[in-house]
C-alpha cells in the first residue's frame, strides 16, 4: 500500500509539473501570438493606399525608371545587422514588416523608413527616494537591461519607447519597493529584481519591447539609521563577547577544578608544578623570582 501511495504522489507530482509548463507555454503561444496578430493587422490596415495612393505609386515608379541612372542610388538602402528598416508608403506601413538586415529598395517619391536597433539597451534608473512599508525613507537605485522584439510595434505603437521604458521603470521600482519593509530591501534583492522585470516585461509587451533583466545597484540609508544600525550591531558584537569570556571562563573553572583533584591524589604531582612554573620563570630572565614555599616542607618542622 505504501509503495502504490508513493506511486500515486509521484504520478501526481509529474502531472501537476506538466500542467505547470503546459500553462506557461500557452501563456507564452499567446503572448507571441497576440504580438504577431498586431504585427499582422497594422500590416493589413496599412497595404490598403486606396485610388489615390495607388496612382502616386505608379507615378513614382515610372519616375524612377526615366531617371533610372540617377534613381537607382536613390532607391537602394541598407541596413546593418543589427538593425531593422520600418518602410512607410504614403505614411502606411508596407506589408511584410521591418527589413533587413541587407539591402532593400524603397521609392524616391512616396516612401520614407526608419531604422531600429535591435541591440541590448542598458540605462541607469536615477536614485529614487522610496518610502517602504515600514516606514524608512530610502534611496535606490537599479539598472535595467532591454531590447526591442518586434520593430513594427515599436515604430508604430510608442513615439519613444526608450524614453517610456525608462519612465515606466522608475515607477515601478517605486512601486514595488513601496511594498516592502527595509529588511526586505536589503536581503531580497534578486526576488524584488525578478518582480520589476515581470511587470516591465509585461507592460512593454505591446510597445514590441522585451526587458531581459533588472538588478538593484545599491540601497542608500539616511545617516542616522545607519548610525543606529551600528550602535545595534555594536551592542550585539559586545553582547556575543561577553557572552563567550563568561563561557570560556566557565570551562577553564572546570578545568582547574579537574586539574586540582587530579593533583590531590598525588601530593609529589604539585612539587613538580612548583619546579615547572620556576623554570618558566627562570627563562624570562628575571633578577628577581618570588616563589612560594610549599607547607608540605614545613609541615615537619612544626611537628618536632
Amino acid at each position: 500500500m505504501n509503495r502504490i501511495g508513493d506511486l500515486n504522489s509521484s504520478s501526481a507530482g509529474d502531472t501537476l509539473l506538466q500542467q505547470s509548463v503546459t500553462v506557461m507555454a500557452d501563456n507564452t503561444e499567446l503572448k507571441m501570438g497576440r504580438v504577431n496578430q498586431d504585427s499582422r493587422n497594422i500590416g493589413d490596415a496599412d497595404d490598403d493606399l486606396g485610388f489615390c495612393g495607388w496612382i502616386l505609386v505608379i507615378l513614382s515608379f515610372f519616375l524612377t525608371l526615366l531617371t533610372f541612372p540617377v534613381s537607382i542610388w536613390m532607391c537602394i538602402k541598407i541596413v546593418k545587422e543589427y538593425e531593422r528598416a520600418i518602410i512607410f508608403r504614403l505614411g502606411r506601413i508596407l506589408k511584410g514588416g521591418a527589413k533587413g538586415p541587407g539591402l532593400f529598395f524603397v521609392l524616391p517619391c512616396t516612401d520614407s523608413f526608419i531604422n531600429v536597433d535591435m541591440r541590448t539597451i542598458s540605462f541607469d534608473i536615477p536614485p529614487q527616494e522610496i518610502l517602504t512599508k515600514d516606514s524608512v525613507t530610502v534611496s535606490v537605485d537599479g539598472v535595467v537591461y532591454y531590447r526591442v522584439q518586434n520593430a513594427t510595434l515599436a515604430v508604430a505603437n510608442i513615439t519613444n519607447a526608450d524614453s517610456a521604458t525608462r519612465l515606466l521603470a522608475q515607477t515601478t521600482l517605486r512601486n514595488v519597493l513601496g511594498t516592502k519593509n527595509l529588511s526586505q530591501i536589503l536581503s531580497d534583492r534578486e526576488e524584488i529584481a525578478h518582480n520589476m522585470q515581470s511587470t516591465l516585461d509585461v507592460a512593454t509587451d505591446d510597445w514590441g519591447i522585451k526587458v531581459e533583466r533588472v538588478e538593484i545597484k545599491d540601497v542608500k540609508l539616511p545617516v542616522q539609521l545607519q548610525r543606529a544600525m551600528a550602535a545595534e550591531a555594536e551592542a550585539a558584537r559586545e553582547a556575543r563577547a561577553k557572552v563567550i569570556a563568561a563561557e570560556g571562563e566557565m570551562n577553564a573553572s572546570r578545568a582547574l577544578k579537574e586539574a586540582s583533584l587530579v593533583i590531590s591524589e598525588s601530593p609529589a604531582a604539585l612539587q613538580l608544578r612548583y619546579l615547572q612554573t620556576l623554570t618558566t620563570i627562570a627563562s624570562e630572565k628575571n633578577s628577581t623570582i618570588v616563589f612560594p614555599l610549599p607547607l608540605d616542607l614545613l609541615k615537619g618542622f612544626v611537628t618536632k
